[in-house]
């Protein structure tokens, strides 16, 4: 049989093994470009939103209307999953704590668990979903059915029309909704321990605040903040791209809710890194 590498220049055989390497950096160097854009745009997106705020006139009377659709209507879909939680957490902290450890810590674990890191993370998830999904999809209907070009010829500006108002009610309520969620997280393990566990009240509040900080409140409002300006953000970049019909309509708002999702754990990994960490350095 005639060897293949006698018949194939040398040459040849080292172009065709390079092939898949110059495809592979090719990829790689299309991903990267395209992310730089993307970031790129994001970021010029957030400085013009930014600079639309000083339009009062434009986006005051409409403040209102968002605080109540996207905090007030929020408000049941966050303590019901907080009530929840609250729950087996409790329970799960229970189970945990062996018996060198007094059974009244179960309320120092649920007010540390909830409030820093449950009630924001969980309720910010929950609204990406309802919030971010809707934005996503009431901006894209709007762009598709070229209803931002009609803004736009009648002297309006779209950031600080549809834009602005929706990410400061973003941001303001969200951490109304978080704030009501840990409420409810606190009193349904406060429940549960009481009913479920033999714990009493008064033991149940003395491990509440046995280590109760302001901080603890403080730090999970920041972020809270931080996921609703994210979320609106996300979901108006997304509506305002949108393209395609009711096709682009749906790929802009299921878009809108995995970027959110993904930037809210990445959110939270940074004030843990940057606030949390630093605050626990002596």
């Amino acid at each position: 049989m005639t060897n293949v590498s006698t018949l194939v220049p040398d040459s040849a055989l080292g172009r065709t093994r390079r092939i898949p390497t110059v495809r592979a950096l090719a990829t790689l160097g299309r991903a990267t470009r395209h992310g730089v854009e993307a970031i790129g745009a994001s970021t010029q997106f957030a400085l013009r939103t930014m600079g639309a705020i000083r339009d009062v006139r434009t986006w005051g009377p409409s403040a209102t209307l968002y605080m109540r659709r996207l905090g007030v209507d929020s408000l049941p879909i966050g303590s019901f999953i907080a009530v929840f939680t609250g729950i087996v957490l409790a329970l799960l902290a229970s189970y945990s704590i062996t018996g060198a450890v007094p059974l009244y810590f179960v309320g120092t674990l649920v007010e540390k668990t909830i409030t820093m890191e449950l009630a924001p993370v969980l309720t910010g998830l929950a609204l990406a979903g309802r919030v971010g999904a809707n934005i996503a999809a009431e901006l894209g209907s709007m762009k598709v059915t070229e209803q931002i070009d009609a803004l736009e010829t009648l002297g309006y500006d779209p950031h600080s029309y549809l834009v602005v108002p929706r990410v400061l009610a973003g941001t303001i309520m969200f951490p109304v909704v978080v704030g009501a969620a840990m409420l409810a997280g606190v009193a349904s393990a406060w429940i549960a321990s009481v009913f479920l566990l033999d714990l009493s009240s008064a033991d149940f509040v003395k491990g509440l605040r046995l280590f109760f900080s302001a901080f603890d409140v403080r730090y999970g409002l920041v972020k809270a903040a931080s996921f609703g300006f994210i979320v609106t953000l996300i979901g108006s970049i997304r509506g305002l791209r949108a393209g395609g019909g009711a096709e682009g309509v749906g790929r802009a708002a299921t878009s809108a809710v995995v970027y959110s999702a993904v930037l809210i754990l990445v959110l939270d990994a940074f004030w843990a890194v940057t606030w949390l960490l630093g605050s626990s350095r002596p």
